[in-house]
């Protein structure tokens, strides 16, 4: 579509807005993301039709050692049993806003009972789509986390998931994930395409005191010199993923991808649904786009990505809990915009003088 057509629809979407029943720019920002909402969709009447959250969960090899993540790896099998037994955060944000939640085994270091399982094709809740790399990836202390092949299968698989929930009528969408030890992960994937050193992207992650927080960041350190500072050339998006990634951050990267090639509304969670952000739009830079941010974790390095992506988050609540539960907060004020921006009365029809 032509920057002339664009630019005619902005105007068209802003003049809707000035003549509802309201000062102008009162509804500040909800007024700005109906009219995104709008010319993401290249519609003077945008909606928001069968919200999902995906949560992608997978394992990974530095956790076994103990040196990044005070919680035992096992945690991540235990978590997907409880979204799926609807007792986690996310279960109780989407089912309070009317959104699904779809969770998806892309590499954990566990076999769930066969009934627990569904394929792409059944994303209904209460089920666990089987889209199992491997068991966790490799210990990225010693060789790359995954080999390439791995990770353009798991962005494939990413892509054919959000193709299957588009089908089924969803186009607005977030990613959330689950993954003992993924906080490092975010932070290599952080500094590799920011630049920044590795202190100022580690956070704590999950329980981690002090003491752990310390040699959390000299084995990163340890992990960036080897796979970074020692390559003749910088590493391609794909390269970064390989060499520190999960399983679940690339399997989210082409999430990414399939969404905005959809024209679908991504809402963008947290710190590790971030990282996997940063090398999405490495690979496509228009994604950016499509693109709502949900809000400002708490988890260091957080801000430093969305500065890096120039983005303007909806929500700053303290929160680093993951799981998607930043987006699911903010999906209903993305509904709001739109709502607003249909059933709310133009000065005209319903006969209010304006100003003028």
């Amino acid at each position: 579509m032509s920057t002339t057509t664009v630019t005619g629809l902005q105007q068209e979407l802003q003049n809707k807005i000035d003549n509802k029943t309201k000062p102008v720019g009162s509804l500040g920002r909800l007024e700005e993301i109906a009219a995104r909402v709008g010319v993401i969709q290249q519609s003077l009447q945008p909606h928001i039709s069968n919200p999902h959250i995906i949560v992608f969960a997978g394992d990974h090899g530095i956790a076994a050692t103990g040196l990044v993540n005070p919680y035992p790896q096992a945690v991540t099998a235990q978590m997907v049993l409880n979204f799926i037994n609807g007792g986690a955060a996310i279960n109780v944000f989407c089912s309070q806003h009317n959104i699904q939640l779809c969770v998806v085994d892309a590499g954990v270091i566990a076999d769930f009972d066969p009934t627990h399982y569904t394929g792409i094709e059944n994303v209904a809740t209460g089920k666990i789509i089987h889209a199992k790399m491997g068991y966790g990836t490799r210990n990225y202390l010693q060789e790359k986390a995954m080999t390439n092949e791995e990770v353009n299968n798991s962005i494939e698989k990413g892509k054919e998931i959000v193709s299957a929930i588009h089908a089924a009528g969803c186009n607005c969408i977030g990613f959330g994930e689950m993954g003992i030890g993924n906080s490092s992960a975010a932070a290599l994937i952080m500094s590799a395409i920011t630049k920044l050193p590795i202190e100022r992207c580690v956070g704590k992650g999950t329980g981690t005191n002090k003491k752990q927080f310390i040699t959390k960041i000299e084995t990163l350190e340890s992990v960036y010199d080897m796979h970074i500072k020692t390559m003749a050339q910088p590493l391609s998006a794909i390269d970064i993923l390989a060499s520190f990634g999960g399983f679940e951050i690339a399997m989210m990267t082409g999430a990414y991808l399939e969404a905005a090639k959809r024209k679908m509304i991504i809402v963008v969670d947290g710190f590790i649904s971030t990282a996997a952000l940063l090398v999405a739009q490495a690979i496509d830079r228009s994604i950016l786009e499509n693109c709502f941010f949900a809000h400002t974790s708490d988890e260091q390095g957080h801000e430093g990505m969305l500065y890096y992506l120039q983005a303007k988050p909806l929500l700053n609540l303290s929160m680093r809990l993951g799981e998607g539960t930043g987006a699911a907060l903010a999906i209903p004020l993305i509904q709001s915009a739109v709502n607003f921006l249909n059933e709310m009365a133009s000065f005209e029809s319903a006969a209010v003088s304006n100003k003028d």
